[in-house]
C-alpha cells in the first residue's frame, strides 16, 4: 500500500483529487465497485459544493477539506465486497470504521479519517452501538466540526442502491424515521440550517432517478 503525498492547506495535509482517485482505484476490488463507490463520492462532493454556494452564512469553512472528505468518506465500502463481487449489506454499518482504518493505514491524518467513521446516518452514539448491538467498537460516531457535518449531510441525498438514486429531503426523512423520530427531527434541523441541494438538477447530470 502506498502512502499518499499531500499538499498543505492552512496547516492541514489534504490529498489532491488525483491522489484520492488513485486510492479508490487501489482498494476497489473491481471496476464495478469503483464505479459505484467513487461516483457516489463525486456526487456527494457536488451536493456539498452546491450547499456551500447557496448558504454563505456557514462560512468560515475549509472548502478543500470538505471536498476531500466527500471524496474519501465511503472508501471503506470496498472492504465489504465478497469474492464474488457482492456487497455485504448486513455488515454495512461497519463501512465507516473500515474506511477510517484504511485511511489511517495509508498515512492520512485523523481529521480526514473521521470523515469515514462519522458520516453514517445522522450520527451513531455509543449508546446506540451497545443497545442495537452494532458490529463496531462502542464509541460515539458523531460529527465534531462543520466540515464533518456538511459531508454527512450531503451524503444523505444520494444512495448507492441498485440502481443508484438521489433522495429529496422528504424521502430521506421518511427513510431515517425508521430509526426513531429523534433521527428524523435531527435531519430536519440540518435541512433548515443548510437548505436542500438541487437534487433534480444534479440527478439529471448523472442520469439517476430521484426518490421523492
Amino acid at each position: 500500500m502506498h502512502r499518499l503525498r499531500t499538499r498543505s492547506l492552512l496547516g492541514m495535509q489534504v490529498p489532491t483529487d488525483d491522489e484520492i482517485r488513485a486510492l479508490h482505484a487501489e482498494h476497489a476490488p473491481s471496476r464495478e465497485a469503483f464505479d459505484l463507490v467513487y461516483t457516489h463520492c463525486r456526487i456527494v462532493c457536488d451536493l456539498a459544493e452546491h450547499v456551500i454556494a447557496a448558504v454563505p452564512h456557514i462560512q468560515p469553512l475549509d472548502v478543500a477539506l470538505v471536498r476531500a472528505g466527500c471524496l474519501l468518506h465511503d472508501i471503506g465500502v470496498y472492504r465489504l465486497f465478497d469474492a464474488s463481487g457482492r456487497l455485504d449489506h448486513t455488515q454495512y454499518v461497519r463501512h465507516g470504521v473500515l474506511g477510517h482504518e484504511l485511511l489511517a493505514g495509508a498515512g492520512m491524518p485523523e481529521v480526514l479519517c473521521r470523515f469515514c467513521s462519522c458520516h453514517t446516518g445522522t450520527g451513531i452514539t455509543e449508546h446506540e452501538v451497545r443497545t442495537r448491538e452494532l458490529p463496531i467498537p462502542p464509541a460515539d460516531y458523531l460529527p465534531d466540526t462543520l466540515e464533518e457535518e456538511l459531508v454527512m449531510y450531503a451524503d444523505k441525498f444520494h444512495s448507492k442502491s441498485d440502481p443508484p438514486a438521489f433522495l429529496t429531503a422528504r424521502a430521506y426523512t421518511q427513510k431515517v424515521s425508521r430509526f426513531g423520530p429523534d433521527k428524523a427531527a435531527l435531519f430536519e434541523k440540518m435541512v433548515e440550517r443548510f437548505g436542500e441541494p438541487p437534487v433534480e438538477k444534479i440527478a439529471a447530470e448523472y442520469g439517476h432517478s430521484v426518490r421523492h
